[in-house]
């Protein structure tokens, strides 16, 4: 038999008995926490108490009543079901077809769309949301199509490639960095739009900027992407973006404001590397 330096017995996962100073044994009356035993490394493993809630969302607590609203920073990556993390623990069926055809068969419960109430938030931060299966990026999409309202958005590192179906009509700043969009074609509708953060994207070329046109766009911020290697880069820009002041933290300069067939040879052969 071995113990461990905390009394453990490593080979049964059991406690030693304690004796007072009364000489009573201290006795175990129930089992809150499974104790596994590793088959590899021998250590006992015990799961957190809140790992059965490692899915939840906020309105899916008992005596909930907070609206999404409310919140700042709500998590809102949807989860398995349980019938659904059973069989991916089995090795089973696919998640996505068992979630789509949950989906069609119970639909959205009205309560639940109410409070969620997406319609009224005016500022919200969805960032760092880990949506790593195709569902959750639906549902995803689902939420950002409900924010009518919204006027300051953060979607950092999502892995984000296209939100062209979404509109956010009321929206003047909104956040994409570190996202996976390609190009700007790739961008919601947003015609009040002020502020626009695109860094560390994959956006390789200026097709579709003309979009933004007719925006209120005063700043600008495509740094870390491809795109800001293209020749006469800057002038291109301000030239699609009339009322563009600021691209990539850098005030507009007297030499943006020249067409790109009149830049000298030498400032347009210039790059910036960051």
């Amino acid at each position: 038999m071995s113990e461990s330096s905390s009394g453990v017995n490593t080979l049964t996962g059991s406690f030693p008995k304690s004796h007072s100073s009364h000489g009573s044994e201290f006795r175990v009356t129930g089992t809150p926490l499974s104790v596994d035993q590793s088959p590899d490394s021998g250590l006992v493993s015990t799961p957190l108490p809140s790992s059965r809630f490692q899915f939840a969302l906020w309105h899916g607590l008992e005596q909930c009543d907070v609206t999404g609203d409310q919140l700042t920073c709500p998590r809102v990556r949807e989860g398995p079901s349980e019938d659904e993390l059973h069989l991916k623990e089995r090795g089973g069926i696919c998640l996505e077809r068992g979630r789509s055809r949950r989906r069609e068969e119970q639909g959205q419960r009205w309560e639940e769309r109410l409070q969620e109430n997406w319609e009224n938030c005016l500022e919200l931060n969805l960032s760092y949301q880990d949506l790593g299966d195709p569902f959750q990026q639906e549902n995803f999409l689902r939420i950002l199509r409900r924010l009518i309202r919204v006027e300051k958005l953060q979607l950092i590192d999502n892995s984000l490639t296209s939100l062209s179906s979404v509109r956010l009509p009321r929206c003047r700043v909104l956040n994409l960095h570190r996202n996976h969009l390609v190009c700007l074609r790739q961008l919601p509708k947003l015609p009040a739009v002020e502020h626009l953060c695109l860094s560390e994207n994959a956006i390789g070329s200026l097709g579709g900027l003309g979009a933004l046109g007719n925006s209120p766009l005063r700043s600008l911020n495509l740094t870390r992407n491809p795109v800001t290697f293209t020749q006469d880069y800057r002038a291109r820009v301000f030239s699609c973006l009339p009322n563009l002041e600021v691209l990539d933290g850098i005030p507009k300069l007297p030499e943006d404001l020249l067409p790109p067939s009149l830049l000298l040879p030498e400032t347009s052969r210039m790059c910036n590397i960051l």
